[in-house]
């Protein structure tokens, strides 16, 4: 069983001509390639992208903070 959980508030990051809406998810995704030694391909590969180059411009046009702010975080302010 899965459950979806919804940030506060959405994201939505362009990349060429794609619009990328940042979920749960796909911020799980990206905090495993921070944390670990994925490649930009297998980002790209678990993100449904064409590419490793944008992959590379999603990260570039992600906020840093949003990698390294905790889950458990983000849940604890969309209850306020």
């Amino acid at each position: 069983m899965s459950t979806k959980s919804k940030l506060a508030e959405e994201i939505k990051i362009q990349v060429g001509d794609k619009e990328i809406i940042i979920s749960e998810d796909t911020l799980n995704i990206l905090r495993e390639y921070a944390r670990t030694q994925m490649t930009l391909e297998e980002l790209a590969e678990k993100l449904g992208l064409d590419s490793w180059e944008e992959a590379y411009e999603l990260l570039k046009k992600i906020p840093a903070w949003l990698l390294w702010t905790p889950p458990s975080l983000s849940k604890i302010r969309k209850r306020e």
